[in-house]
């Protein structure tokens, strides 16, 4: 048998925005539960993670406020924009999750989507909020480093 190599998977969406609310703590891999029309929009790139979120519903798992925009070229068979999805992970995986939410307090938070062979795949944050202050902190640092490796640059061109 020979060796499988892995390309490096396309990505489709990434939440910028929940690097900046949110410090992840964990990161997971899940697989989505979606129509027809809802993969041939995303594949097209019209997907939203901003805002959305998974909650636990009995044993399973939902991806709530993620917007799909409607695929045009469906018919009828289309599909609701912000629908709940199923996301499709073990219930050892999914109970684990959730105990460590209700018990630290956390959120879980998608932060990309992406292909993984034939599979539509989502990456889940398990986060945990930030601050005003940790925010103003972290754009504080990065102004630092940016300035300094400026100033570096600078000095090598003399």
């Amino acid at each position: 048998m020979t060796a499988r190599t892995e390309k490096s998977a396309p990505v489709l969406a990434v939440n910028r925005k929940a690097f900046h609310d949110y410090s992840v703590l964990e990161r997971i891999e899940a697989g989505v539960e979606l129509r027809g029309s809802e993969v041939k929009s995303i594949k097209s790139g019209k997907v939203n993670l901003v805002g959305g979120f998974a909650t636990a519903v009995g044993d399973e798992l939902f991806l709530r406020d993620v917007h799909i925009t409607p695929y045009e070229q469906a018919t009828y068979f289309n599909h609701e924009a912000t629908r709940p999805r199923r996301l499709l992970m073990r219930g050892r995986e999914i109970r684990k999750l959730v105990s460590r939410v209700e018990r630290m307090g956390l959120a879980i938070v998608p932060l990309k989507m992406y292909v993984k062979r034939r599979w539509i795949k989502i990456e889940l944050g398990l986060c945990k909020g930030k601050k005003k202050g940790d925010k103003r902190e972290v754009l504080r640092t990065r102004t630092a480093d940016m300035e300094a490796a400026r100033a570096m640059g600078n000095a090598r061109r003399k």
